[in-house]
């Protein structure tokens, strides 16, 4: 099949960067995918990071894509669906996750063909940052695709309430495999400079609100000085509150505060340094750092919102935490150390990775697609 695919992608770094990488590598295994990205994503000034494109301390395996499209300009909107349209593709797949993007791409979706399918994975219907006409960004958005790919039950929610006839399929997140395989633990702490007598916990990505941080330091407080956080990833927004919060409650000595962004290289020894990686999420819909810690055989401890509860089984891959609150975070750390430290959480998840490879994925998301 002809396949264009749009999306975030190299030299664009993030989640969704990693994610619609590896979909066109085990997609072009199969089919012709010609990828196509943006010439600019985010303004500056609404982009809350550092960077939005690799550097070159950055061991990213890139490859070229057609940059065609300004979120900003609309005159490239259209330019862009004519470059695409040239390829003569059967079928556009787009990635969507915040409704900034929705007038830009949804337009360029929409010039296309009417012989070219179109369909989009949602990362996000709802983003977890509210802000005006998000609904009707998004509706414009879902109303110019024929069909649609959630990665967990609760977005596929979310879209039927925009659009109760859409044409949907639920494909959990594979497993990102690109981070390399997982070290030797004692190593890994040494490298990362870590308490070598500590109980581990890491928190992995970018430090946004409703990833309920706050929480996961007030639960660093209730514990005692046996436990040791990592705090890795980059801060969206001000990180004084967090800072001041961590001084406040005197755990500062008790959390490694990697407050960056994690190039690829870091990333393996991080979770294999860690006993479990914890997501103490007040909302979600799913998450791509579930995805890193099951290739990475780490069980994780989540707060049971969204659709994080999709790929973490209670007591087989990880542990649920029943609210997001520090109480509960807490209870299902001792939970994990007192009782399933020596669970063979690893040998659960090996059963479950042998489902969620990106061939498999991109196999059922063209498979759908034919039956359109």
């Amino acid at each position: 099949m002809r396949i264009a695919l749009f999306s975030a992608l190299y030299p664009y770094r993030g989640g969704i960067a990693q994610f619609s990488g590896a979909l066109f590598n085990a997609l072009a295994e199969k089919h012709d995918v010609e990828p196509f990205t943006f010439s600019r994503q985010y303004p500056d000034f609404l982009f809350p990071g550092k960077s939005q494109l690799v550097t070159p301390d950055d061991p990213i395996a890139g490859f070229e894509s057609q940059r065609v499209l300004d979120s900003i300009n609309p005159f490239t909107w259209l330019s862009a669906a004519s470059a695409i349209r040239k390829t003569e593709s059967e079928l556009l797949i787009t990635n969507y996750w915040i409704p900034l993007l929705a007038p830009a791409v949804g337009t360029m979706a929409g010039r296309l063909k009417k012989d070219c399918k179109r369909i989009s994975i949602l990362h996000n219907v709802v983003p977890h940052e509210k802000r005006p006409l998000d609904k009707e960004l998004s509706t414009y958005f879902v109303n110019r695709h024929d069909g649609f790919v959630t990665l967990s039950e609760s977005v596929k929610d979310d879209l039927l309430k925009l659009r109760p006839d859409a044409n949907c399929i639920v494909l959990p997140h594979p497993l990102y495999d690109h981070f390399g395989a997982k070290t030797d633990k004692a190593a890994a702490i040494k490298a990362l400079g870590l308490p070598e007598d500590k109980k581990l916990l890491l928190y992995f990505g970018y430090i946004r609100d409703y990833k309920g941080l706050d929480l996961l330091i007030e639960a660093m407080s209730k514990l005692d000085d046996s436990y040791h956080l990592v705090l890795a990833g980059e801060s969206y927004g001000d990180f004084t509150k967090y800072s001041d919060q961590i001084t406040q409650l005197g755990v500062d000595h008790r959390i490694t505060r990697l407050t960056r962004y994690i190039p690829d290289q870091e990333v393996a020894l991080l979770f294999s340094a860690a006993d479990a990686c914890i997501l103490p999420y007040k909302s979600a819909t799913q998450s791509g750092v579930t995805a890193i810690a099951l290739h990475f055989e780490i069980p994780l401890i989540v707060t049971n919102v969204g659709g994080l509860k999709e790929l973490v089984f209670h007591e087989k891959t990880g542990l649920l935490v029943e609210q997001p609150t520090a109480e509960h975070i807490v209870k299902q750390i001792h939970n994990f150390y007192d009782n399933h430290q020596h669970t063979d959480f690893a040998s659960n998840i090996r059963e479950l990775k042998e489902a969620l490879s990106w061939g498999t994925f991109a196999d059922k998301l063209v498979e759908f697609a034919a039956g359109m």
